[in-house]
């Protein structure tokens, strides 16, 4: 007759602990290697909870002298809220921020591409509205296809492509009914002659696009390339029509 297994105290205590071990580097291991793949190019949702401080990122605003620059705090505040929104709720980078203050006029630089993380103003340039959304003041808005017009609120940024207008970004509207049409439009970031200081000389405003934001074409691929796969974009102008009905400055 077999006789039973008998396993000693002490070497079922070793037994447990061996196997404790074993389990604590598995875990280890696959919760490290998620954070790594995260955080590779976009934020983690869930870590980004109480990562994603508004409080905090305004002191980006007075460290540098975005006021000076044209840009209200009042219109900063408002991205930086919908950006936490879309942080919170989707996986992008939570570093970047662009703003298009369509407020000031087409002379004036009102697009600055601001890293909250290391508090640079990396771009602050020009950037054209729509045709038929005015001419030196952006006035008129639309979501339809074939308007010509900018399209207001947040957007979430692409996959780049050569197209019709050279090296260009691809932008997903976030605000349903406000801007959602934006893929559907073919509203992109592109480079653009039109966008240069020699026609504010001759005309007092830069050239307009068919509702992209276009940029000059000497920023427009470094641009792309730093804002490309998940930052965010946030195109502002003070109209009730959008201001009101936004989910994501609620």
């Amino acid at each position: 007759m077999r006789k039973p297994l008998i396993v000693k105290p002490g070497k079922r205590l070793y037994l447990y602990l061996l196997i404790g071990i074993v389990a604590l580097q598995t875990s280890a291991t696959h919760t490290f290697g998620g954070t790594r793949a995260n955080n590779n190019l976009f934020s983690d949702s869930s870590a980004n909870n109480s990562f994603f401080s508004i409080a905090n990122k305004l002191n980006v605003y007075d460290s540098l002298h975005l006021k000076a620059a044209g840009l209200s705090k009042k219109v900063f505040t408002m991205a930086l809220k919908g950006m936490a929104k879309l942080v919170k709720n989707r996986h992008i980078k939570d570093n970047l921020l662009a703003i298009v203050d369509f407020s000031q006029p087409s002379n004036a630089k009102r697009l600055y591409v601001i890293d909250l993380n290391s508090y640079q103003l990396v771009y602050n340039t020009y950037v054209a509205h729509g045709m038929k959304t005015g001419k030196l003041n952006a006035v008129s808005f639309s979501n339809r296809q074939s308007s010509n017009k900018s399209s207001l609120g947040f957007y979430v940024t692409g996959e780049t492509y050569n197209g019709s207008n050279g090296y260009s970004l691809r932008l997903q509207g976030m605000e349903k009914g406000i801007n959602d049409g934006a893929m559907r439009r073919g509203i992109v970031i592109h480079g653009a002659d039109y966008v240069c200081e020699g026609l504010i000389e001759s005309q007092g405003y830069i050239g307009r696009s068919w509702g992209c934001p276009a940029v000059a074409p000497e920023v427009s691929q470094p641009l792309i390339d730093l804002l490309k796969d998940g930052s965010c974009l946030f195109i502002y102008h003070p109209t009730a029509a959008y201001t009101s009905r936004s989910a994501l400055l609620k």
